[in-house]
């Protein structure tokens, strides 16, 4: 019988990452085998799920978990700015949403959608979450990175919420989603961060708001919501849709009914994808609790289980290999444990006595070098 062996380099790693413990990538999809297909996996003895132009799909009960329908679940994919889910869960604890903030230039000059920060406002914490979830502001995704002490810590807090909720698919780049080499989410992934955002109620409250006031250099403008269906369907909580030429459109919103909520994410969609979001969710609310689930939504790993890589108890951070993100080494494992670190008080003074006696020795021998030499010169 054979044992698959795991790197010492790979161990240690993952142990750096995690505060200590190792937790390895999952070998078989998370949520279940059958997430791991990248065709269409649906339950027997119900309709289909409607037919969608999305490369990747998830529908899923937020209350139980249970992961009704998807294609290719598990895909990774730019996720655009449905990656600011992922900001505003992972920011929302560590800012107080009453701060006032003047944001930088840096943050005003963001290339892509945005608000209209301006450097000469003070912004409220909460005013930057609302233009990050409603107005899909990478301004304001810039300003809550530097406010949360710079991009490079941002996307270390990010890249552990992820680990913690075990959105393994997910590698976060940007605080905004704005395109990145290496940067991905997947269906699956996108869901779980969702069904954590709206068990937080500031979340839910940003992603559910039509239109808001946001300040101006003087006075203020309306701001309005981007996800259209706020307006079109029956119990949309909301949450956030995405685009940009690479990723294509992407999604991922929660409706409610009847006391149930329903998640649907979508990826890599090619055109409107509003009318099929809409059936998808149809089609969710009416299977639910009549056929056997394809998967489920799998619980955030607890927090003593994973420990986030800024916590007080651990060093300085360093540089991480790629991203610019930092990762803060952990405390040494016992695996390995140095030679040092097993030493008794009988080993230590044998130690020190051999040390000294050689110290001895090398004093005499050096004199009688000395002596020689003063021989052979007629000194």
């Amino acid at each position: 019988m054979w044992t698959k062996l795991v790197p010492v380099t790979a161990l240690i790693a993952s142990v750096a990452l995690t505060g200590g413990t190792a937790h390895a990538e999952p070998t078989t999809p998370v949520g279940g085998e059958a997430l791991g297909s990248h065709g269409l996996v649906a339950p027997e003895g119900v309709k289909k799920p409607p037919k969608s132009k999305a490369t990747s799909y998830v529908i899923a009960d937020a209350g139980t978990g249970q992961v009704l329908a998807a294609k290719d679940a598990h895909g990774r994919y730019l996720p655009a700015s449905t990656l600011k889910t992922l900001t505003a869960l992972t920011l929302i604890p560590k800012l107080d949403k009453n701060r006032k903030i003047k944001p930088s230039r840096n943050a005003c000059n963001q290339e892509g959608s945005a608000v209209g920060l301006s450097p000469k406002v003070s912004y409220k914490i909460e005013d930057l979450f609302r233009a990050l979830m409603m107005s899909s502001g990478n301004d304001a995704a810039m300003a809550l990175a530097e406010t949360n002490g710079g991009v490079a810590k941002t996307m270390a807090d990010m890249n552990a919420e992820a680990k913690r909720l075990q959105a393994f698919d997910t590698v976060a780049k940007t605080p905004s989603g704005l395109d990145e080499k290496g940067q991905s989410s997947s269906a699956y992934d996108l869901a779980l961060i969702a069904r954590a955002g709206l068990a937080n109620p500031d979340f839910r409250r940003y992603i559910s708001t039509k239109t808001a006031k946001f300040p101006a250099p003087k006075g203020h403008y309306e701001i309005s919501n981007h996800n259209k269906l706020l307006w079109r369907y029956d119990g949309m909580i909301g949450i956030k849709n995405g685009w940009t030429s690479k990723a294509r459109a992407s999604f991922v919103g929660a409706a409610t009914r009847g006391g149930h909520t329903i998640v649907v994410s979508i990826m890599r969609h090619e055109g409107f994808f509003w009318d099929e979001v809409s059936k998808l969710l149809d089609w969710g609310f009416s299977v639910r609790g009549k056929a056997a689930p394809v998967g489920r939504l799998v619980d955030p790993l607890p927090a003593t289980a994973l420990a986030g890589p800024h916590t007080a108890a651990t060093a300085a951070p360093t540089t991480a290999p790629s991203g610019g993100a930092s990762v803060t080494p952990a405390a040494q494992p016992p695996l390995l444990d140095t030679a040092a670190s097993k030493q008794t008080d009988s080993t230590k003074m044998v130690g020190a006595i051999v040390i000294g006696g050689g110290l001895l020795f090398g004093l005499i021998w050096l004199g009688f070098g000395i002596r020689r030499r003063r021989g052979r010169s007629g000194l």
